[in-house]
Parts: structure tokens; sequence; C-alpha cells
């Protein structure tokens, strides 16, 4: 397919030269637009883009062109990345949700059976055909706020069976989807019920009956580990993270959602490709990440509905990191995958300006996939994964409108969608 967009009143995120896999610092402030533009798009991939002046110097054979979009008051936009998922589930926990405005606290929940323990019982009873259809919806639905590319995480199966039900899932949605998705195996998310007092003998499941099934099917790109207060302890994460390495599954962490577990340092020194939540970081902590590999991983939807302190985004930034940001779009701590109002919450609750955000939810959170080569940015080469905005005067109306849609056309590998 070949498309033309032209007179985009601003076209965001464009990359000429020296294409960046991430920023960090001063440079998340920094991005590239053109104004009065046009984006040519050829087969999957981004051909050529410019300022509409320079259109008819590119020679487009507009006998072969598929469509023209005339894009006049209109912003492009690459698609957002949303790197930390769990849009694989069953049900719904707004029970949990009046438990929450009734002063309940996440691990009182947890403590009762509630949390990831409730969405395990539900998800057993799901038939993968059920399972499937509910995801695509899911799907469906965050393509419509911009999100071109996706991580899912199993974690609500807890025994072979229903993690690997849950990993065959995502597998089948990478072949149907028109989303780039990424897979990530999450079994220490939370301890069952029946290993409750033998915590390692799950982590013993985990390692010689989960991994091995999992590798040998290649159902999972990442592992993941719930390290924190209630839940997985450094030493068994770094247990965990190291077995799943030997099977080339790099590492991705939840941590400091509820405490300054030790995750962090247990990330890093795992090579972990995101370290996410990160609610409660100090500075000692920040300074481990420094000039890492690891990109941190803010999540403020889940701060919001769960009303927990929102992670020190400013003073991460301010001292040289990088971050990323992510829905984590989950029935009990974050029941929504829309982007734009990850994005507006980064403004208005992280203190994030305009451009961190747009870096933060495009090439950083590719980064966090292993995708910003191909992903997060408008530059030639890449996949031709963008949306384009209703009609705005400027780009940070898409941050300061929170809670409409402002995305009015999707396009994905090159096409309509």
């Amino acid at each position: 397919m070949r498309l033309l967009i032209k007179n985009i009143k601003e076209l965001v995120q464009v990359e000429t030269s020296d294409y960046k896999i991430r920023v960090e610092g001063k440079k998340m402030s920094e991005i590239q637009t053109i104004k009065n533009a046009f984006l040519y798009i050829e087969d999957e991939k981004i051909s050529s883009f410019g300022k509409m002046d320079d259109l008819k110097s590119k020679n487009i054979n507009y006998s072969v062109l598929s469509k023209e979009i005339d894009a006049s008051g209109r912003m492009v936009f690459p698609s957002y990345c949303d790197s930390h998922t769990h849009l694989i589930y069953s049900g719904s926990r707004e029970r949990e949700f009046i438990d929450k405005i009734n002063g309940l606290t996440y691990e009182e929940i947890a403590k009762r059976g509630g949390g990831i323990l409730n969405s395990a019982m539900k998800l057993h009873d799901t038939s993968d055909e059920v399972l499937l259809e509910e995801s695509q919806q899911r799907l469906e639905e965050i393509i419509k706020y911009g999100t071109g590319a996706v991580e899912i995480k199993s974690g609500y199966g807890l025994t072979v069976k229903d993690e690997i039900k849950m990993l065959r899932v995502i597998k089948k949605l990478k072949s149907i989807s028109p989303l780039k998705i990424k897979s990530t195996f999450l079994g220490a998310h939370a301890l069952p019920l029946e290993y409750k007092d033998n915590r390692k003998g799950y982590i013993d499941l985990i390692i010689n009956r989960m991994l091995p099934q999992i590798a040998g099917e290649g159902l999972a790109d990442y592992c993941d580990v719930f390290c924190d207060k209630g839940f997985f302890t450094i030493e068994e994460t770094d247990k965990i993270l190291k077995e799943a390495a030997k099977y080339g599954m790099k590492a991705k962490l939840h941590v400091n959602e509820l405490d300054n577990s030790g995750g962090v340092q247990v990330g890093v020194k795992n090579n972990a490709l995101s370290v996410d939540h990160l609610e409660r970081i100090d500075v000692e902590e920040i300074k481990v990440l420094k000039n890492k590999n690891t990109m941190p991983t803010l999540l403020p939807t889940a701060a919001f509905f769960l009303n927990l302190p929102y992670p020190p985004a400013r003073k991460m930034i301010d001292s040289g990191l990088g971050v990323a940001l992510a829905s984590d779009f989950n029935p009990g701590s974050s029941p929504s995958g829309n982007m734009q109002l990850v994005s507006s919450l980064a403004c208005i609750k992280l203190r994030m300006n305009p451009e961190e955000v747009i870096n933060a939810s495009t090439i950083n959170s590719a980064y966090a996939m292993d995708l910003s080569k191909d992903y997060g940015s408008i530059a030639v080469g890449k996949k031709a994964n963008i949306f384009i905005t209703t009609k705005m005067n400027s780009y940070p109306f898409l941050q300061y409108s929170f809670g409409s849609n402002n995305v009015e056309t999707v396009i994905l590998d090159g096409k309509l969608v």
C-alpha cells in the first residue's frame, strides 16, 4: 500500500539523521517537528517526509498511490508504544474498587484472596476462545486511542496450564492483530494459595516446569517478576531472572510500587530492559540507574487508580535519567489502556512537559520493548505506525485535553485501521 498524507499542520517526533534509540535527561525536552508537512508511506515503512514545499521534488508516482489523505489542521504523531500491560484477563474487579474506596489497602485486598489471585481464579474458568475474544476487544480499544505497539504479560495463571494458556493467547494475538506485540512471562506475579507456605516449591515450579515449556514453544520474549513488599524477594527475583536468561528471555521487572524493595538494583544487575512502577525510588536508586541500559518506566494511571504516591519523574529526569510511560492496563489497578490519559496524567501529576511526555510514550517506551530501531519516531525506513489527530492548534493540546479521544485516523504497518 502507498499512502500520501499532505498538508499536515505539524509532523511530530521526526528524525532526519542520527536516529536515537532512547533519550535521557535534558534531551527528554527536545523533539523535532515539521510544520506544513507531508508524509509518504510505501508498503509497511515510512518512505519520505518533509515540508509541503518540497513534495514536488520527491517525484511520487501518483498512478500507484493507494490513498491520499488531506490532514489540514491536524497533527501526525508516531503511534504510542505501551510497554507494560496485563490485558489478558477475564472479568472485572469492581468489588475491589469499592473496597479501596472504603479504605482497604492493596495488600489487605490481596491477603483476602483478592487482587491477582482473584483474576487467576476467573482466568482458570475461562476458555481459550473467550479469553482471545475479550483480549482482541481490548486491543481494538487501545488502537483507537493511538497505540501501535504493546507488551502483554501473563501472570493471572499461576499454574503451569494457565500460564501457558495465557501465553498461547498472546502468541495467537501476535499473528492476527495489526499491533506489534511483545510477550512477557510473569509467573512470579503472586504466590498461589496452595503455595503460601511453600515459596520454594512455587519458585521451583517456575524454574523447572514453566520456563522450559515456555521456551520450548517460543511463547515469551521477556521474563518479569513482581519484586516488592509482600510478593517476591530480591533473592527469589535474581534466581528466576538468571534461569530465564538461560532461555534467552530478557528481564523486565515490577519494582518499588509498594516499598523500596531492592528491585531496581537486582534489575540493573540482571541487565533488565526496564524496571517498572517506581512510585517509591530514592536518590541512591536513581544513581544505580544512571548510565545503565535499563529503562525506568512509570505507570501514572496505576498510581492514580490506587491513590498511591506518584513516581518522582521530575527528580529522575533532572538527575539525568530517561523515563518511559506505559498504561499498566489490568483489571485491578489500571483498568484502562488509554495512552492519551497516561500522557495527560504525566503532565498534570508527574510535572513532565509535553515534549518529555512525547519522548517517554514513543521512543523511550519503544526502547523498553526493544523496538526503538523500528518504532517510536517518524524516520525513513521505520515502520509506518502513526496516528492523525483531530484538528488542534498545537501538539500540547493532546495532553491538555484529557478525557477526549483526539485520534482521528490510525495507520499501522502502512495500512489504514
